[in-house]
């Protein structure tokens, strides 16, 4: 007496091209996009205050369209950079060039396409809008290193994440007048801020390996570093808010982002890995209510 046999199909594997491309897409953090909104919210900040309210659309266009791919240009740098570092550490081991799934020489080259395609973009800005993004290009790629001799990476971080302020600046007014600058030391403490909860996540592999951050440096004070970084961040919101002569909707956009930032530190009280990456997390709706604020208070109704 016969029987049928229960044959289970198995799937074919995925062609080659499509496998490529879904590494690439993790190498740049294309499934992340926080790194994105960190980058966007500040850019955005100096967009609308440049233009007193809504910019123009093709900057606007180019700036948000500019800050993805810068974004991705440095996760991939800084990806080849941390090579030696990533496959030792828990948080990144995963990642494409860490496991061998993306070779160096083409992490190099996608590094290079992003780049031509982000400067093909800045090339229909003025002058110095395009003098100051070799500036930003050059941030960029020097960040990833700055972890093996300093301890203040999440400085130049900020550095680097904050640059497309001045170049919103340059590109709506011509100029960068002191209160982009203002704006841009802003974000600065910002980005060292919500970058050092990020550190924090990593500081004991980051120990092991020999790599350095402000979290190893703040040590057991990290709070009370922390605690000081976003006081000098609101402070010199603040300014900005008495400068552009900011209303009411701007400081109740800085009250809310007070109160977000409170409870990351109810969220990191405990230094848990998980929870400082939460706090990480959370500074996206910091920029979001601050870029609301701006918003808000430049907005100006058709009659």
């Amino acid at each position: 007496m016969g029987y049928e046999r229960d044959y289970t199909p198995v799937p074919p594997p995925p062609p080659a091209w499509r496998e490529r491309l879904r590494q690439y897409w993790k190498l740049v953090r294309g499934d992340r996009p926080i790194g994105w909104l960190l980058l966007l919210w500040p850019t955005w900040w100096g967009l609308w205050l440049a233009a007193g309210g809504v910019p123009p659309l093709w900057p606007l266009l180019v700036f948000s369209a500019g800050v993805w791919l810068m974004r991705s240009a440095g996760c991939v740098v800084n990806d080849y950079a941390d090579r030696w570092l990533d496959g030792n550490v828990q948080r990144t081991r995963e990642r494409p060039l860490a496991t061998g799934a993306v070779s160096g020489r083409e992490a190099l080259a996608l590094f290079a396409a992003l780049l031509l395609a982000a400067f093909a973009l800045v090339l229909t800005l003025n002058r110095l809008a395009i003098w100051l993004s070799v500036i930003g290009v050059l941030l960029a790629m020097s960040y990833p290193y700055l972890k093996r001799y300093t301890y203040l990476p999440q400085v130049y971080l900020g550095m680097a994440f904050g640059w497309g302020i001045p170049m919103a600046f340059a590109a709506i007014q011509g100029k960068v007048p002191a209160i982009a600058w203002l704006l841009y030391v802003a974000n600065i403490f910002w980005a060292t801020a919500y970058d050092t909860w990020y550190a924090m996540v990593d500081r004991d592999d980051d120990i092991r390996m020999g790599a350095k951050s402000t979290a190893i440096l703040f040590g057991d004070m990290d709070l009370v570093a922390q605690a000081l970084l976003y006081a000098l961040m609101f402070t010199a919101l603040v300014l900005v808010g008495r400068e552009a002569q900011l209303g009411l909707f701007y400081r109740y956009g800085l009250g809310l982002a007070l109160l977000l930032v409170l409870y990351e530190f109810v969220l990191a009280r405990h230094r848990e890995r998980d929870a400082c990456f939460r706090a990480f997390l959370h500074n996206h709706w910091v920029g979001a209510v601050i870029f609301a604020g701006i918003a808000l208070a430049l907005w100006q109704p058709d009659a």
